[in-house]
């Protein structure tokens, strides 16, 4: 009995082991490759101060005031544009060829402006009234922006006339 015992021992312990071993030896067919370490690209965009928005504008001549927001205690500035009223012009005769080389021309102008960085927007107005557009811009001074405005091809045509006003808006504010 003893033997039958030992000998039921050694099976199981026999058994056990043969499947601990083969357990252990079974391999995956794929070998998963090691996680990479990956951190999150957290771009984080400094806002420039008000003050050093304020320095830069003074620094290039441009027209400047500033007020504490009541409601968020932001410092809101004020700068200074210009509005340069597209009006009809006396000279409405060129054919249709030279009228349509013109606005092409004028949209060459206002992309030129916009892209350097003298306007920040441009458009017609909806109606067929004397004033067709304005442009709104981002200059030092009126005599400036008033040059830059009669640079535009459809002015020195004569089919647009120019008139430019000092107009104050929040800077950076957008349209909404």
């Amino acid at each position: 009995m003893k033997y039958l015992y030992l000998s039921l021992r050694k099976k199981i312990i026999y058994i056990f082991s043969l499947f601990t071993l083969l357990s252990s030896c079974k391999q995956p067919n794929e070998i998963p490759a090691p996680k990479a370490e990956t951190t999150p690209n957290i771009v984080t965009e400094t806002k420039p101060s008000a003050k050093s928005i304020k320095d830069e504008l003074e620094k290039d001549g441009f027209q400047i005031f500033e007020y504490i927001d009541k409601e968020t205690g932001d410092t809101i500035i004020m700068q200074q544009y210009f509005i340069a009223f597209l009006k009809r012009g006396a000279n409405r005769s060129q054919s249709k060829e030279e009228a349509d080389s013109l606005q092409k021309l004028h949209m060459e102008h206002l992309g030129k402006m916009y892209k350097e960085g003298y306007a920040d927007i441009s458009g017609p107005f909806g109606d067929d009234g004397d004033i067709r557009g304005i442009t709104i811009y981002n200059t030092p001074t009126q005599k400036m922006a008033d040059s830059l405005a009669n640079l535009d091809p459809m002015v020195k045509a004569g089919r647009l006339t120019i008139e430019v006003h000092p107009w104050w808006a929040a800077k950076g504010f957008p349209l909404r």
